[in-house]
């Protein structure tokens, strides 16, 4: 058996002397080509190694896979707006870039009050501070599904909020179920991580109800979430009680947990009830992310959380520590909008509220209406959110191959972008945002309308049906 033991010597004048039991050469070099170096008293074995000639930085796996969809078909269309009509844009999801939605006066008072105070310009806990999460706590806590403070994980934003859920419920090579059509940032975290994304169906027919039943078939010993957005983006629909019922059923049947986005909770219009998927769950646990930038039209102040639902202790003290543990990589929530979360939650008007949502649904039931009586065009009434679906009968606009193709036109003749569909994995539609202001609506429909009678072509049975 090889010795591989060392004696280190310092001589008088502080100097190592390396001396080996198997010997070592001149060149402090065994026989087997091994050069060992002392620190401090220490010997470490080394192989040599050769300098290298160039420089090669490369890219990480995890950046080369980093794809958001919606930037990698935007960025590669040809839009060139009509000079002679002003650019309308439907594409955004941002309810601030008009300025006809702005913020309530107490939300910017409460932000205005925290800078003032000058408690807030330090490090908070990663998770948030005690007072800020508990405030959280209680504004969201309700009988069927009470939190505490503890149950709460403050984000830079809800994006943040879901990576650290996806991230901290799944590894490399285990799959995660997603609407489709859905939000492609699922999509871009999950493949960052070496995480597989299947795509569940949404029915238009339906109001953009689950398709239980493909949903249910697509779960297997990898799946690790199931991802529920409700109310949603793109398409606006809210699910009934019912509905989510049955896909706690399902995730209950398979032991899947849930991340509920509900960025877009109770932006729902009149006539509608928001349920959180929460209250109605007695033994799924749940991840339920949501945060300011929607319902409070402040999107650039990035405050989001994370609500931890567990159902009989399932996730228990791992999933929590492991949220915590994540949370520390990066110190998210932004402490000065943390010392405003108190009053902003609890002192803004249930009339900024109302006013805000009032005026959703009128600029989406104009859209729905208008759009209703454009040929070749099938809009999906929404009932909740900022967003409304629009079909295609691609087969009566035979001059485009496809939804991007329709949208990229649609810019160059008219000057109204609408986001393609094909973002959202759902081709042939195009998402339309009604945050803009209400002329700016009726506008853009009339002009999509002209668009449409102008490339409209019946179809070779619709003429033979004209024609008798």
């Amino acid at each position: 058996m090889e010795d591989n033991s060392y004696v280190v010597k310092m001589n008088g004048n502080g100097v190592n002397e390396k001396n080996s039991l198997n010997g070592v050469n001149g060149k402090g070099l065994n026989g087997n080509g091994i050069q060992h170096n002392t620190v401090k008293g220490i010997i470490y074995k080394s192989k040599q190694k050769s300098r290298r000639q160039r420089w090669n930085v490369r890219p990480s796996e995890m950046s080369i896979n980093t794809l958001n969809p919606i930037r990698a078909i935007v960025d590669g269309m040809k839009l060139t707006p009509n000079p002679e009509k002003p650019m309308i844009a439907l594409s955004i999801g941002d309810p601030t870039v008009f300025g006809n939605l702005p913020t309530d006066e107490k939300v910017l008072q409460a932000l205005k009050d925290a800078i003032d105070s000058h408690k807030y310009n330090g490090y908070a806990p990663s998770v948030g501070y005690q007072k800020s999460r508990d405030v959280v706590a209680n504004f969201y806590s309700c009988p069927e599904a009470p939190l505490e403070a503890e149950d709460v994980v403050l984000t830079s934003g809800c994006s943040q909020a879901i990576d650290l859920s996806i991230t901290v419920l799944c590894n490399p090579g285990d799959n995660i179920l997603i609407p489709c059509p859905g939000f492609s940032l699922y999509k871009t975290l999950a493949v960052s991580l070496g995480v597989q994304v299947k795509l569940y169906n949404l029915l238009p027919e339906k109001s953009w109800e689950i398709d239980l039943q493909h949903m249910e078939s697509l779960i297997d010993d990898r799946t690790t979430c199931l991802i529920i957005n409700n109310p949603s983006n793109p398409c606006g629909s809210v699910y009934s009680k019912e509905h989510l019922k049955n896909v706690l059923s399902v995730a209950s049947k398979n032991c899947i947990p849930i991340l509920a986005d509900e960025i877009y909770g109770d932006m729902v219009f009149p006539g509608c009830k928001y349920q959180s998927m929460a209250s109605l769950s007695s033994d799924v646990p749940i991840l339920a992310c949501g945060g300011l930038a929607k319902r409070w039209l402040v999107p650039g102040w990035r405050m989001g959380w994370i609500l931890i639902h567990d159902r009989n202790q399932i996730f228990g003290k791992e999933i929590r520590q492991g949220l915590v543990k994540l949370s520390q990589r990066i110190l998210g929530a932004c402490t000065i909008v943390q010392g405003a979360i108190e009053s902003i939650l609890n002192d803004t008007p249930q009339e900024f509220y109302h006013r805000t949502i009032n005026f959703l649904k009128s600029n989406s039931e104009i859209c729905f209406s208008e759009l209703s009586t454009v040929p070749g065009l099938t809009p999906v009434l929404p009932a909740g959110a900022m967003y409304l679906m629009v079909g295609i009968e691609m087969e009566h606009f035979p001059e485009f191959q496809n939804d991007v193709q329709f949208t990229e036109r649609l810019v160059t003749e008219q000057s109204v972008f609408c986001l393609p569909a094909t973002a959202f994995e759902y081709p042939n539609y195009f998402r339309i945002v009604v945050t803009v202001p209400e002329e700016m609506m009726v506008e853009a429909c009339a002009r999509i309308r002209e668009f449409c009678q102008h490339h409209y072509r019946p179809c070779s049975q619709d003429s033979n049906e004209l024609d008798q």
